[in-house]
């Protein structure tokens, strides 16, 4: 049962740096998670630093069918979220619409040599011709990386899973889905333990959905999540066992002159992300990106426009279903620059001390080493200048939702469909 279209299996569906920022991991939709290693710095070659390489590649997922709903479940990666290294292995955790796994990636450069039960080629040996003991070996070997599962959580979701978060106790994370945040143990597969429950006794007075949900980078007890009307609530695990109830809630009062058919599908929040520091919050709607105090909830600190261009386009992004794409954002390491994805292979990048902002653009042209990003314009209308692109040429097929930045250097990965780009501030 595996997916034909191998176009569509390709197309990036997350990505993720590691703690040191040494790793990146890539998952797509034909259930693949292809992880790259940053190259060490040698004496003769300073200037490639930088360069990632791919360093392994396996299949995560697998595409299923659930008979009791009848339904197909796809192998496409939703999530990826990294554990801190506490040995030589790297584990990470990877989600599609249903199960979570945790997956161990280790390096083997020795073999053992020398059995007494069987011969070099695996085969039993007869015991009556084994006249003396050996002491096995062990020989070096060409290095081989290996993926291997070693944990699989399953059936904690009636609904899809939007998100994955691991605790900064990391001994526990949560997954969310549609309605519901379910909290884990990393160790213990068969239970987790409901903290959140939206789901009406009846659904036809379901009014919202659950977006995405994280953990505070260092309060164990706290964490948010999202909805599709636009708000975020904090809430306090110590509070109590089942979080209905929300600490805090984040929401901005709706401007009535801003009316329109479309308000409530552009309001739904599609991303929520903790700053390093714990102090702010980050959210991406479809036309901005807000940034919060968690000290202040009534409105955002800061807002970004996005693409406010495509403010007199909503009807036609309706109609291609592009007005329901989710556009991830993320903080850089210092918690100074926010980057989130546009259309047409954009992305954007806010300063928050200069108030600067730029626009560029992931494309082949720009992809040539050491090539130089020119920031771009996007033109509404009046004469358009010759750098400038017409907000009406603007392809929409083309869009970075997932982006991600290193922890501590200004190294950025970018996903543009089936193609990965990886940017780094200028090096002499």
């Amino acid at each position: 049962m595996k997916n034909q279209n191998s176009k569509y299996a390709d197309i990036i569906s997350t990505v993720e740096f590691n703690a040191t920022g040494e790793l990146l991991a890539t998952g797509d939709k034909g259930g693949r998670v292809v992880v790259f290693q940053r190259e060490q710095e040698s004496k003769n070659q300073p200037h490639r630093r930088g360069e990632y390489n791919v360093y392994s590649t396996f299949q995560s997922h697998e595409p299923e069918f659930d008979y009791l709903k009848s339904l197909e479940i796809e192998e496409k990666i939703n999530k990826i979220r990294w554990l801190p290294q506490q040995n030589a292995a790297y584990f990470l955790l990877s989600t599609n619409d249903k199960t979570v796994k945790l997956w161990k990636i280790s390096e083997r450069d020795k073999r053992p040599e020398g059995y007494n039960l069987k011969d070099e080629d695996g085969r039993i040996r007869d015991p009556t011709t084994i006249t003396a003991l050996r002491v096995p070996v062990l020989r070096p070997m060409d290095l081989m990386v290996e993926a291997t599962a070693r944990r699989i959580f399953a059936n904690g979701h009636t609904y899809h899973i939007n998100s994955i978060s691991v605790n900064s106790d990391y001994e526990t994370y949560m997954s969310t889905d549609d309605l519901r945040i379910n909290l884990w143990n990393l160790e213990i597969t068969n239970r987790s333990f409901n903290i959140v429950d939206i789901k009406p006794a009846n659904m036809e007075d379901l009014t919202e959905v659950i977006t995405a949900a994280e953990f505070h980078p260092s309060h164990c007890n706290t964490f948010v999540y999202s909805s599709s009307k636009g708000s975020v609530r904090l809430c306090d695990m110590r509070a109590s066992a089942l979080c209905d109830n929300h600490c805090k809630f984040f929401e901005e009062p709706e401007d009535p002159n801003n009316r329109s058919f479309f308000s409530e599908i552009i309001s739904s929040i599609s991303d929520v992300k903790f700053s390093h520091n714990g102090r702010y919050l980050m959210t991406r709607d479809y036309l901005t990106v807000k940034v919060w105090d968690l000290n202040m909830e009534n409105k955002p600190l800061e807002t970004y426009q996005v693409h406010d261009y495509l403010r007199s386009k909503l009807c036609s992004l309706y109609e291609n279903d592009c007005i329901f794409d989710k556009f991830e954002c993320v903080w850089n390491g210092s918690d100074s620059v926010i980057m989130t994805g546009s259309y047409n292979n954009f992305f954007r990048m806010f300063d928050r001390n200069t108030k600067r902002d730029v626009t560029l653009e992931a494309s082949r042209e720009n992809s040539k080493p050491r090539a130089i990003l020119k920031p771009r314009k996007v033109c509404v209308g009046g004469k358009r200048r010759k750098d400038e692109i017409s907000v009406d040429s603007l392809d929409f097929s083309k869009k970075i939702l997932h982006t991600a930045w290193h922890p501590s250097e200004n190294i950025i990965a970018v996903a543009a469909t089936n193609n990965l780009y990886i940017f780094q501030d200028k090096v002499n």
